[in-house]
């Protein structure tokens, strides 16, 4: 097998990026979509020049021929599309959150293991060559030792109570959507579990998160002080602070560029560009050279499948964070 051949599951907005994105990646092909609307997973398909499209996700799952699935619909739908598609034996990368919580994460990855699929959650941001670079300057020890991180998402607009990001039968809220995020950034740079999460919300009318803010602590008194929000001015960003100097990140979650400032010296920037429009390509590219190089060197042998940059255990330790919060919100979606 010399390519990775897809199918989309959910032809909203995200899935736009999905297809933009495949456009930069080689030795990939999205070959069939499927909506729970049938017309628009054909105007899907028409826009983006995809062979097959369907308006069932069995029929779409059917068929042998596709290897991976890219599963783009609202959180809630998350884990019963990822089991869907492991059953029917393909490869899956999934939006974030991967699911609602912990439990069904761990019992997706369960199923992927024990058939020998991999499954990702397409948590874009831990993917990119800015993050990358950040990543080793800390391991060296550029900053020193990293004492504290802070970051911050939010978006400032007025949405209807209708809107995923507010609707909780859509499993809406700031958190979830948004909150990821930064406390993405923070367990890249700490790389384990936090021990005590204090945490404060607004209630949005509908019942989820409109803004929220998490302070995480780790061991020898290190702290992430994170927020985010979807009724809430602010800049995307996120500090790094070490015992000798700092690493400032503009728009972390989708970073071209950073700084590294040591004490007494003047700030040094590093630029990754990438082409605006392209922001899933590092993404999808380590997912399929991940399933391109198994082929190729594995045979019949069966392991556990998965991408450095995503690993299961950050997956399930972000989802653990997110869950732990919640509890202290009493938020509870259906289907949990």
């Amino acid at each position: 097998m010399n390519e990775i051949r897809w199918g989309v599951i959910g032809c909203g907005h995200i899935a736009n990026t999905f297809m933009k994105s495949m456009s930069a990646v080689s030795n990939a092909t999205v070959v069939a979509c499927a909506a729970s609307d049938t017309k628009r997973a054909k105007d899907f398909a028409k826009t983006y020049d995809i062979t097959s499209s369907f308006g069932s996700y069995n029929d779409m799952l059917a068929d042998r021929s596709i290897h991976a699935i890219y599963v783009a619909t609202t959180h809630n739908f998350h884990f019963e599309h990822i089991m869907l598609s492991l059953r029917h034996g393909k490869h899956v990368l999934c939006e974030k959150p991967l699911t609602l919580n912990a439990k069904q994460a761990s019992a997706a990855f369960k199923l992927a293991e024990d058939s020998n699929l991999l499954l990702v959650e397409a948590v874009w941001t831990r993917f990119l060559p800015a993050i990358a670079e950040v990543k080793n300057i800390i391991k060296n020890g550029l900053i020193g030792e990293v004492q504290a991180v802070q970051a911050n998402f939010s978006l400032n607009r007025d949405l209807p109570d209708t809107h995923r990001l507010l609707d909780p039968k859509l499993a809406g809220g700031a958190l979830l959507d948004l909150g990821i995020y930064p406390i993405t950034i923070a367990d890249i740079v700490f790389d384990e579990a936090p021990i005590n999460i204090t945490s404060q919300h607004v209630t949005a009318k509908t019942g989820v998160d409109l803004n929220s803010f998490y302070t995480l602590e780790y061991i020898n008194g290190k702290t992430a002080q994170l927020s985010a929000g979807s009724k809430m001015s602010g800049p995307t960003y996120a500090n790094i602070m070490g015992d000798k100097g700092v690493i400032y990140i503009p728009n972390f979650l989708g970073a071209k560029s950073f700084s590294v400032r040591i004490e007494g010296e003047e700030a040094k920037e590093f630029s990754y560009p990438f082409e605006d429009g392209h922001n899933f390509s590092f993404e999808i590219d380590s997912f399929t050279k991940a399933l391109l190089n198994e082929t190729e060197s594995s045979g019949d042998v069966h392991h556990t499948l998965s991408v450095q940059e995503m690993p299961t255990n950050a997956t399930l330790r972000v989802m653990t964070i997110m869950d732990e919060i919640r509890a202290q919100w009493g938020l509870m979606y259906d289907n949990e």
